[in-house]
Order: C-alpha cells, then sequence, then structure tokens
C-alpha cells in the first residue's frame, strides 16, 4: 500500500503531528509505503529521511501558519499529478485544497481526515483568554476561517480519523458530521524512549535547578495552551516554596509576553524558560522534574501527558477537553477546573508529598504502557487505511 501523507510540519520531529506521523510509520515500515509532503519551513527544503520514512519539501514560506499553509496547499495542489498513492492522508488543515482536486477529478481515492485538535472549539475556547492582545484577537480571526475549512474538509473525506472521544463529539457538534464517519485512534508513547530514569543531575545542572524541586510545563507558547493559569499560580505557590522552579520547554509567539507577564507577577526569578528542546533530550527532562503540569484551556489529548506519565512522573491539567481520558484523577495525577488557585493548590500538594508523587508515578507508566503506545496508534491506522480502501473500491493484503 503505497500512503501519502499531508501535514504542514514546522520542524521535523518536534510536535503532536510529526511526533504521530513519524512514530506510526516507522511501525508499518513493510507493510506501507509512506510519503510525507510538507512545506518548506524551518530549514526544510530538500528531500529527507527520518527512521526509514521519506520528507519531501512542497513550497510555501516561512511566515506565520495561515499564510503559510495557503503557499503549500497551492503548492500540494499542483503536485497532485506527481503524487501517485493508493491513500491519501491531511493532517489538521494541511492539504484541503489537495482533497478537493481529488474530489473535482472525481477520482475514486480515499482521502482520511485526521483532525487532533477540533480548531472550531479551539476558537470558542480561545474567549477564555484573559486581556487578549492584537495579535490574539487577530489569531482568533485567522482559526475561525481555519475551523470552516477543517470542517469542509472533514465532511468530503472519506474517513476522519481523531485522537479522543471528546474530539469526536466536536466534530459531530461544531462540523455536522455522522460519528459513523469517525474513527478514534489516541496518540501513543514510546515507553521504552520514555522511561524512569536516575541519571538527570547533568540536564538539572545544565539548566540551573540544582537541588530545587522542578515543575515542568513541555509545550508551544500559544494561547491554549494556558501559560497564564500557570504564571498566577506560581505566585501562590511560590509563598509557600519560594524554591521551586517552573521550567518551560518550548518555544512560540507568545514567549515575550509570557516572560513581561511573569516579571510582572514577580515570578520571572522563579522561572526558566529553555526555547525549543530537542527529542532526543525530553526524557531526560522529564525525569529530572518532580511533576509535569499542563495548563491547556483545550486540548484534543495531550502527548506531553502521556510521556510524563510513561516516565514515572504525575502530572496536573485542567479536567477539560481529552485529557480525562489519559490521566486517571487522584491516582496518576490531579486533574482541577480551569482557575489558578486551584491550579497552585494540586502542585503544592504533590510537591509536598514524595511518597504520592511516586505512587502516581508508577500507576501512571503502567496505564499508559497498557493503553496507549505507538505500536498499538500504528496498528489502529493500518485498520483504518484498509477501511478508507475498501469504501472507495480498493483492497489490500
Amino acid at each position: 500500500m503505497w500512503l501519502c501523507l499531508i501535514p504542514n510540519l514546522l520542524t521535523y520531529t518536534v510536535g503532536g503531528v510529526e511526533r504521530r506521523i513519524i512514530e506510526v510509520s516507522k511501525r508499518l515500515r513493510g507493510k506501507v509505503d509512506t510519503r510525507v509532503y510538507s512545506g518548506t519551513k524551518a530549514g526544510f527544503n530538500k528531500v529527507a529521511t527520518i527512521d526509514g520514512t521519506v520528507l519531501v519539501p512542497c513550497f510555501s514560506t516561512d511566515k506565520f501558519f495561515p499564510v503559510d499553509n495557503w503557499f503549500f496547499n497551492i503548492s500540494i495542489s499542483r503536485m497532485y499529478d506527481a503524487i501517485k498513492a493508493d491513500v491519501y492522508e491531511g493532517h489538521t488543515v494541511s492539504g484541503y485544497r489537495f482533497l478537493r482536486t481529488l474530489r473535482k477529478r472525481k477520482a475514486a481515492k480515499p482521502f482520511i481526515q485526521t483532525i487532533h485538535g477540533v480548531l472550531a472549539d479551539e476558537y470558542i475556547q480561545s474567549f477564555k483568554t484573559i486581556s487578549p492582545t492584537p495579535r490574539t484577537r487577530l489569531s482568533r480571526v485567522l482559526m475561525w476561517h481555519l475551523s470552516r475549512i477543517e470542517m469542509d474538509s472533514a465532511r468530503n473525506a472519506t474517513l476522519i480519523v481523531t485522537v479522543s472521544k471528546y474530539s469526536c463529539r466536536k466534530i459531530v457538534q461544531l462540523y455536522g458530521v455522522k460519528e459513523d464517519k469517525i474513527r478514534i485512534v489516541p496518540n501513543g508513547v514510546d515507553p521504552e524512549k520514555f522511561k524512569p530514569s536516575w541519571n538527570s543531575e547533568k540536564i538539572k545542572h545544565k539548566i540551573g535547578i540544582d537541588n530545587r524541586q522542578c515543575v515542568l510545563f513541555v509545550g508551544n507558547l500559544v494561547p491554549r495552551k494556558g501559560l497564564n493559569f500557570l504564571i498566577e499560580a506560581a505566585k501562590y505557590v511560590i509563598r509557600e516554596n519560594s524554591e521551586v522552579n517552573f521550567v518551560i520547554a518550548g518555544d512560540g509567539p507568545l514567549k515575550n509576553n509570557l516572560i513581561t507577564y511573569a516579571k510582572m507577577q514577580g515570578v520571572l526569578g522563579n522561572f526558566t524558560f529553555l526555547g525549543n528542546v530537542h527529542e532526543d533530550v525530553l526524557p531526560a527532562l522529564y525525569n529530572c522534574c518532580d511533576l509535569v503540569v499542563l495548563p491547556s484551556i483545550q486540548e484534543g489529548q495531550g502527548i506531553t501527558l502521556l510521556e510524563a506519565q510513561s516516565t514515572a512522573k504525575p502530572v496536573v491539567a485542567f479536567n477539560l477537553g481529552g485529557v480525562n481520558e489519559i490521566v486517571l484523577n487522584r491516582k496518576t495525577g490531579l486533574l482541577v477546573k480551569p482557575d489558578n488557585y486551584e491550579l497552585a493548590i494540586a502542585i503544592l500538594d504533590l510537591l509536598s508529598d514524595k511518597s504520592l508523587r511516586e505512587k502516581m508515578g508508577k500507576c501512571g507508566r503502567k496505564f499508559v504502557c497498557e493503553n496507549f503506545t505507538w505500536d498499538s496508534c500504528a496498528r489502529k491506522m493500518l485498520k483504518v487505511y484498509c477501511e478508507a480502501s475498501e469504501i472507495a473500491g480498493f483492497h489490500f493484503n
């Protein structure tokens, strides 16, 4: 089976979409021949191979996403005749023009639309952020436009794949798609890569947190990740534990605003902004922390939470979206309502109880290893590819 994947990657392998594509493709090698077509961003401008998966650049720009994505979609649609595959899969709103060309040509080829986080839901939740900047207001307008494109692609795709029951419900509710067209295939984690280790002192020393408790956040610095809640919660935490350090691993358009806000709140001295961290360093980074926090106000699932639990670290997150499908409240972590004080109390409860952290960590690793691995994700995706092919009239062994 020849599979064409159409994501507009931000970087080679950093981020949930990229991680899923590489990990699933690697595990289906020998059964599915995969080609990934992506935009020319972040230095990606020539054909590359990662873990056996071929990545092909298509002209885009290296500007902000909507402009970049528009150019990418023009490029990929113009390459229609040159891209021969048995199954096509578009991620998020990448590939929508290719799908339109596919339907315009009346080609009997299956197209799978994979939705990681429902953009229409993200648009609605974005109004819960405080003090929106002009940039945030502009991003809302663009997000609404992109959500319309995502809805159109979902309605015209052969099948839809999404990562959680929550996202499935939102697709039905906000995009008017019948549930029997949607397949839920959760993200996973590699438990051999993300596992407990006690050799993390070098990392702690390098980022300047020797002998200090560490609260870790991993993710893009964008509005829906709710970092303003963490900064506000930090005020309460620091009053009780002045030595705790909040480590922020990730980059994004809000970085400078977040640094300024942390300074205004008087907590910047307890924050370390690492910027983007290479995924090879992530396992050690998880191991050097005491707990992982994800204060997202909208989350389809949350790979960070899977990686943290696989590394036997307890997690703290808001009880919304698809989060409660991958975190067992009070067993593998603490889920609280979206409130900075509630978030602070949960962080303090875990920081003050080492035995509880260890108990939750062990339970978390067992839970993730039994339910959320990339091996399982790959097996389920292969079934979806075969099912979509049969719907379109193709059959593969």
